[in-house]
């Protein structure tokens, strides 16, 4: 079996592989923040808060997109003496920055559907929905442009679920704004900027959940240490013991792990480094643990120590 690479090796193919995506993720970005600036001048036009709210969603995935690109970028410098997992936590920071703002903003547009609601304002349904159409129309174009990537780039694959949302948002909007133009039913449009910060509020929890989850070192959603140590001894039937087992998230693709392994009577000296690698490249290949740290103890260490 062939030898699992460093650290640093793969940190590189990873850069050289977000780098693809990254001319996507640009165009991507450029049309969002574009129209999600028409929306806020149309939406102050029109009156309508639903445009504004639609506008605040589009920023959350502008703000996705940008993360996406913080990572690409902030990778280009390598590790080094004191920061040896390089600055990768950086695109975790960021999110957990982000999903806090996001609850401001979810705030501040449910306060003013609410007022609405108190003080309802005429709406400009038909200027409502010619800013929504072309809102609709950027989502679609962006959808496209990421679909191709969506599948292989975590990060890519969450903007694109992201672009996904915002299509039915802007859909709900242009019916809105029909029914407005015809019915002049105004309290629709705070109605709907309601159920716009509730799609938000879901996408800030998932983002405040997920980077407090790596920020404090928790396993990853469906693994833990339980789990590795039970499908090691399954495939690798000279181990005797695990213990002392740490599973950690650098970024949600970079997974380290780090154990003590006892193993049992037979082995010698010479064979453990060879055991070692294809440990380590049993847990790349099944799990993208891109880095794990194997100990081997002894017998006697193991029956000294008190294993918990």
């Amino acid at each position: 079996m062939e030898e699992k690479k460093d650290f640093s090796q793969i940190s590189s193919q990873l850069f050289e592989y977000r780098s693809i995506e990254k001319k996507r993720l640009i165009l991507s970005l450029s049309i969002t923040l574009i129209v999600m600036i028409v929306e806020i001048i149309g939406g102050l036009i029109a009156s309508s808060i639903a445009l504004i709210s639609d506008a605040g969603h589009m920023f959350t995935h502008a703000f996705a997109i940008g993360i996406s690109l913080l990572a690409i970028y902030i990778a280009k410098k390598p590790p080094c003496h004191h920061k040896t997992f390089g600055l990768y936590r950086s695109e975790i920071l960021a999110a957990f920055i982000n999903g806090i703002f996001l609850l401001t903003i979810i705030g501040f547009i449910i306060y003013e559907a609410i007022m609405r609601f108190l003080n309802p304002i005429e709406v400009a349904g038909f200027y409502m929905f010619f800013v929504a159409l072309v809102g609709l129309a950027v989502n679609l174009s962006s959808i496209l442009i990421l679909s191709k990537g969506k599948t292989k780039n975590l990060n890519v694959r969450s903007v694109f679920f992201h672009m996904i949302a915002d299509a039915a948002s802007s859909i709900g909007i242009v019916i809105v704004a029909i029914i407005i133009n015809y019915t002049n039913w105004y309290l629709l449009d705070p109605l709907v900027s309601i159920g716009i910060s509730i799609i938000i509020l879901y996408w800030a929890i998932g983002i405040l959940k997920e980077s407090t989850r790596i920020l404090l070192e928790v396993a990853p959603k469906g693994l833990d240490v339980n789990l590795i140590a039970n499908s090691l001894k399954e495939n690798f039937s000279e181990i005797d013991e695990l213990f002392n087992m740490h599973l950690w998230t650098i970024t949600p693709d970079m997974l380290v792990f780090s154990a003590y392994l006892a193993l049992k009577d037979g082995i010698n000296e010479s064979q453990k480094n060879d055991f070692i690698i294809e440990i380590n490249n049993f847990l790349y290949e099944k799990y993208n643990i891109i880095e794990s740290t194997i100990q081997v103890v002894s017998q006697e260490y193991l029956k000294s120590c008190n294993i918990t």
